[in-house]
């Protein structure tokens, strides 16, 4: 039997499979495996792990992972001490995660919708500082473990990030785990002894990056891991030219006292540095000599390595330098094709975020007795690709000069269908002397009627005109 499985036996839910109205009836009544867990009798033979993890598995066994640990505890300093590393990680997790999470439901089923509101309001999901936290977590240690705490009525109370950098995976060298029941193992690092174990279905764990996924071994990489080396060196080289201005820029002077002796010249040195806090010093000498000044460097403005530095720094950061605070001479098209390409990071980065929520849902449906396998849904975040909000109005129009669905429509304007749903049946029945009657909502006489033209306004969008009906 399943993990799962023996989870809902000790719990004491009973699980039926499928319910009578899911449209998939051919799903078997037993719970599905989690990712991660072995189907016994398969054929699947050889070993996952690159040669060099997996002996680094069989040394891995009482300690974590060193490399992750310096690696999440570098990206840690560079966050604290760098306000450009600081603003990487918070305008990226906060531009990802601005819309907030919702159901996507194209089954309608009322109970999914209901499930997942109870769900989402106890795990605070709805909350944007928890989102922006796990996905700032995500970004930074490369990893995020969920753990899935259930409360006294055997449903999941919340979800707790734990630090990566404490959790061993416990693996075999082939890449799989030993016993799903001990799936992952949390170290003290104080004393290095484990401080708790926890199953597969308790601990969910996804990565960035990672050498294998089907590895289940391998930890993810931070998202700024490959450019440690560089900022260490930018940084070190802003610190010798802030050395090299403060040592060689100011304007020096030569004294030059013909025929002074010892004590005369250090007699007069030590006037004349007395002198030297006025704003204008003047030098009176009763002997041969002169005062000649001596300018200081005049090539401290070359700093093109420092700024060879920056650019490959900012080359693998998420975006462009530019949109975290550099504005340089880049040309605006090609700024709008890089924003394409941190469009299409923050996608990636939803989907990996989205994706253990989703685990923690399908948990919480077992728990309830409901098959997910059964249902189609999806957790999704609200807006992709940033888009602004005449963009997404627009693609919705679109989307309703095509006859897509109403449900569809409501989506691609960034709107959660089961609450506008349930907001339009609420106005329909405020003016319904019969509520509760089973007929269409039609929209009464001289309702605006919407046009589109397509590529006729800037940046390729559509232009939309909005009439009065007739």
């Amino acid at each position: 039997m399943s993990i799962l499985g023996n989870l809902l036996i000790r719990v004491g839910t009973s699980f039926g499979g499928a319910p009578a109205a899911s449209p998939e009836p051919e799903i078997e009544a037993q719970p599905p495996l989690l990712p991660g867990e072995s189907s016994p009798g398969t054929s699947e033979i050889g070993q996952r792990p690159t040669p060099e993890n997996a002996t680094k598995y069989l040394y891995r066994t009482m300690w974590v992972d060193p490399d992750v640990r310096s690696r999440i505890l570098d990206i840690r300093s560079m966050d604290a001490n760098d306000g450009r590393v600081k603003k990487i990680h918070a305008r990226t997790a906060r531009a990802a995660v601005k819309g907030g999470l919702r159901l996507n439901n194209p089954g309608r089923n009322e109970h999914l919708d209901r499930a997942w509101q109870r769900f989402a309001r106890r795990l605070k999901l709805d909350r944007f500082e928890k989102l922006e936290s796990d996905m700032r977590g995500l970004m930074m240690e490369g990893n995020l473990p969920m753990q899935w705490v259930l409360g006294p009525d055997k449903r999941v109370a919340t979800g707790v990030r734990m630090p990566s950098e404490t959790i061993l995976p416990e693996v075999e060298a082939n890449g799989l785990f030993k016993n799903p029941k001990n799936a992952y193992t949390q170290y003290d690092l104080t004393t290095g002894q484990p401080l708790a174990r926890f199953a597969l279905w308790q601990l969910s764990l996804v990565r960035l990056t990672p050498d294998n996924y089907d590895d289940l071994g391998s930890m993810g990489r931070p998202y700024l891991d490959a450019t440690r080396s560089v900022w260490k060196k930018l940084r070190m080289t802003e610190e010798d030219l802030v050395i090299r201005r403060r040592e060689r820029a100011p304007l020096r002077t030569a004294h030059v006292l013909e025929g002074a002796g010892p004590e005369d010249l250090e007699a007069y040195r030590e006037k004349v540095e007395a002198d030297q806090q006025s704003i204008t010093t003047n030098y009176y000498l009763n002997k041969k000599g002169g005062v000649t000044a001596i300018q200081g460097d005049t090539n401290l403005d070359q700093i093109a390595d420092v700024a060879h530095l920056l650019d490959t720094f900012f080359a693998g950061a998420p975006a462009p330098a530019g949109l975290f605070g550099y504005v340089g001479d880049i040309n605006r098209d090609i700024l709008e094709d890089l924003k394409k390409d941190y469009f299409d990071e923050l996608d990636a980065l939803q989907d990996t975020l989205a994706y253990v929520y989703r685990l923690g849902f399908e948990l919480e449906l077992l728990l309830s007795g409901i098959n997910p396998d059964a249902e189609k849904f999806d957790i999704i975040f609200a807006e992709r690709r940033t888009d602004t909000p005449n963009q997404r109005a627009d693609l919705a129009l679109k989307h309703q000069a095509l006859g897509v669905p109403p449900r569809m429509v409501w989506g691609s304007a960034g709107l959660d269908p089961a609450e506008v749903a349930a907001q339009r049946e609420a106005a329909k029945n405020d003016n319904d002397p019969y509520p509760g009657e089973d007929d269409d909502f039609n929209p009464p006489p001289g309702t605006p009627r919407v046009s589109i033209t397509p590529g006729n306004s800037p940046k390729g969008e559509s232009a939309t005109s909005i009439g009065n009906g007739g």
